[in-house]
């Protein structure tokens, strides 16, 4: 067994249940587990290893519910900037097409080390294009070198253009090869451990591009196999406007009528949502990650988290795709999601706590689980750190406030199950620069750029 002490940090910000604040404060991590979190005076005064973290806020790893790491590889398309999201998809779709599994395993390095630095310890990717050579296994491969947790889903595309579907029919799978890779990447990399390192989720990935048959389907076999169900809904008028004229329903009453509500459930965006189908998704634990910057980039709309929390929707913070955000931080998508709340005139509309609530505790609910997302004794050793005498925070009155209404920066500090991953700002697994430049080639090789 191997311990590691950090102890005289400025502030340590649990969210736990009580959301403790702890000054002059420390964590007595036991293997991949915490075994104390207190002042520094009660932690126990010797570990095989030791941390000074004097001059820094601790606090849990932020957790990533909603992502598509392949598309750190079409950042800022220019045919694509000022395009809504259907106009979006068309325009890459065909890219994407061009994808294989060495892009695929590159941008999920690169884009999983830019998580990891903004404070991402725990992340959840939608892959749902599986052209050529690309595998699920791609990602894992990725999520595995650097040591960042990961919940893989197998997203699919079922419907193309010639059966009514956004998608052109090349990058679209037959529903019988959807199902049976679903089940073999269950079989082969799900873990429901407490603790695990890789979980698999069940992800069609929209209304638009798989059938009814297809998501039918897919609940069940996830439901056979106990593992969660994921997908994109109520994003955009257009989204709503296409679930009315094909099925009859609004998007979330659509969702419903196949199966997909419960608690292991969640869904990517629900912007356009009244009332009535907040209280459903409330009273059935369905989750929502949020993804304030992409519904800013795409003129999508606002998602009512306020609404969300109050009426007790499990809701989660994500990214999003990075060529719809085009970037990976999380820090500043917190932020992001603090200021949007606000923007129709409630200066209180989301606090800083309630935004780093949704960033953290918030985000293990979607996902499921209970052994992430605080500082408690029995939860696992994911936490972040950031020193406090950096010039973006000189002046700051609240320290546990500062990463969300100042401007977002990287972590110094980042411990997944127990490893010490990012320590004084550097990436401890992968040297960057090649991957950076091997990431920039295979991007232009995609967009027949060289």
């Amino acid at each position: 067994m191997t311990t590691l002490l950090i102890k005289n940090a400025d502030l340590v910000v649990t969210m736990d249940d009580h959301r403790h604040r702890i000054s002059d404060g420390g964590l007595y991590i036991r293997d991949a587990v915490i075994e104390a979190v207190g002042p520094t005076d009660a932690l126990p005064e010797k570990a095989d290893h030791e941390l000074d973290a004097q001059g820094m806020l601790i606090m849990p790893g932020l957790i990533n519910t909603h992502h598509h790491l392949y598309q750190t590889l079409t950042r800022a398309i220019p045919a694509a900037q000022n395009a809504p999201l259907f106009g979006w998809l068309k325009t890459l779709y065909p890219i994407w097409a061009n994808l294989t599994g060495e892009a695929v395993y590159t941008s999920a390095l690169l884009g999983l080390s830019e998580l990891l630095l903004s404070g991402c310890t725990t992340a959840a990717d939608h892959l749902y294009i599986f052209p050529n050579d690309v595998t699920l296994e791609d990602e894992i491969r990725a999520a595995q070198e650097l040591g960042i947790r990961f919940h893989a889903t197998r997203g699919a595309m079922s419907r193309g253009k010639s059966q009514g579907g956004l998608p052109p029919d090349q990058v679209v799978e037959s529903e019988d090869a959807i199902l049976q890779d679903t089940q073999r990447v269950i079989e082969a990399h799900h873990d429901a451990s407490p603790y695990a390192m890789l979980r698999i989720a069940v992800a069609p990935c929209s209304p638009f591009s798989v059938t009814e048959d297809l998501m039918r389907e897919s609940a069940a076999l996830a439901r056979a196999y106990n593992v969660q169900l994921h997908t994109h809904l109520a994003e955009t008028k257009e989204e709503e406007a296409y679930c009315l004229e094909t099925a009859g329903l609004r998007p979330v009453g659509y969702a419903e009528s196949l199966g997909w509500m419960g608690d292991d459930v969640w869904f990517a965006h629900g912007v356009h949502v009244n009332p009535e189908e907040i209280t459903r998704l409330a009273a059935t634990h369905t989750g929502i990650a949020h993804c304030p910057s992409s519904n800013m980039r795409l003129a999508s709309g606002i998602a009512p988290v306020r609404a969300y929390l109050d009426a007790g929707v499990p809701t989660g913070l994500g990214v999003d795709g990075s060529a719809s955000n085009d970037s990976s931080h999380l820090l500043a998508e917190a932020r992001m999601a603090l200021l949007l709340q606000r923007v129709s005139g409630n200066p209180a509309g989301l606090s800083a706590e309630e935004a780093l609530w949704i960033a953290t505790r918030g985000g293990a609910e979607v996902l499921g689980r209970d052994d992430i997302g605080e500082l408690s004794p029995g939860k696992a050793a994911d936490l972040i750190g950031l020193r406090l005498d950096r010039l973006a925070y000189a002046g700051t009155h609240d320290p546990a406030a500062a990463p969300l209404f100042c401007a977002p920066q990287q972590v110094d500090l980042a411990i997944v199950n127990g490893h010490i991953l990012v320590q004084n700002g550097s990436c401890l697994a992968i040297d960057l620069p090649p991957l950076i430049e091997q990431h920039n080639r295979l991007a232009r090789q995609l967009t027949g750029d060289l």
